[in-house]
């Protein structure tokens, strides 16, 4: 499935789209020999980029979520490079079904903590945007779709969140006007 999926991606790089790929909480594993294959460009978390004249920042959105402490520990020991070596070197098989249980104990874990320590830290947002020079920042992880305000230094910063792809699909596009969020059922 995975090498479809790169032949797909390759086929619509090929024909003049570019694919870009920001690691995310569950696939930070997929490395720069598959980014090739797929023709995938990866970008650093995060990543600043000027989008129709808007200096804006990319992210996952996971670190803007200090509050979750459990989270930001065990994201900081999986994502340790002697971590990802060792686990690359297991047998596919393997590394899916500890990929499994990862999940199903992320899963529980997340019922048991109060939502808003699983949403962002809105001192670590004013603190990321600050640090990035920016009044733009388009995210995910909390898969809470909307557009938020957020007043740094006397002046309005928007934080867009994407949804996840479970219930529904979406994305945030944006043009010289500005952004606007997409997002709709699967049928």
């Amino acid at each position: 499935m995975a090498h479809d999926t790169a032949r797909q991606l390759k086929s619509l790089v090929d024909a003049g789209t570019p694919v870009y790929f920001m690691h995310g909480n569950r696939d930070f594993m997929l490395a720069a020999r598959y980014a090739g294959q797929s023709g995938m460009t990866l970008l650093a978390d995060p990543t600043r980029i000027d989008l129709y004249g808007t200096p804006t920042l990319l992210m996952h959105g996971d670190t803007l979520c200090i509050d979750d402490t459990a989270y930001q520990t065990f994201r900081r020991r999986v994502r340790h490079p002697l971590t990802l070596a060792l686990l690359r070197r297991l047998p596919l098989a393997l590394r899916h079904r500890l990929a499994r249980q990862a999940r199903a104990g992320s899963e529980s874990a997340k019922a048991g903590k109060a939502a808003e320590i699983m949403d962002v830290n809105a001192e670590e947002v004013a603190r990321v945007l600050r640090a990035q020079q920016v009044c733009r920042l388009i995210h995910g992880h909390t898969h809470r779709p909307a557009r938020h305000v957020h007043a740094v230094d006397g002046q309005d910063c928007e934080r867009w969140v994407v949804p996840d792809w479970y219930a529904r699909w979406g994305y945030v596009a944006c043009d010289a006007a500005g952004c606007a969020l997409r997002v709709e059922d699967l049928v």
